[in-house]
């Protein structure tokens, strides 16, 4: 059923977009090479373990998990802009 100006399968588009735009930004993230020994961040040693299991690793435990903290916070917000860009 329609609401207001948009079409019947705005919804299921919204939806579409979100899950393209969030596999996007996950694809974007994936590191590749060869892992650092030591945490672009803050400098400490990574464990060979973290090194040999996540291939081109650049931070510390400590410090990734920061990093995805303040982007899932971000992540909450309309990254479109708009209510009208929720339309489409």
């Amino acid at each position: 059923m329609a609401v207001g100006w948009a079409n019947d399968d705005s919804v299921s588009q919204q939806i579409q977009n979100t899950i393209d735009d969030e596999i996007s930004r996950v694809r974007s993230l994936s590191s590749q090479g060869v892992s650092a020994e030591f945490c672009d961040e803050c400098g400490e040693p990574i464990p060979l373990a973290r090194r040999t299991a996540i291939k081109g690793v650049r931070l510390c435990i400590e410090c990734q998990s920061n990093q995805e903290h303040h982007r899932y916070r971000q992540a909450l917000f309309n990254r479109r802009g708009s209510k009208d860009s929720q339309l489409r």
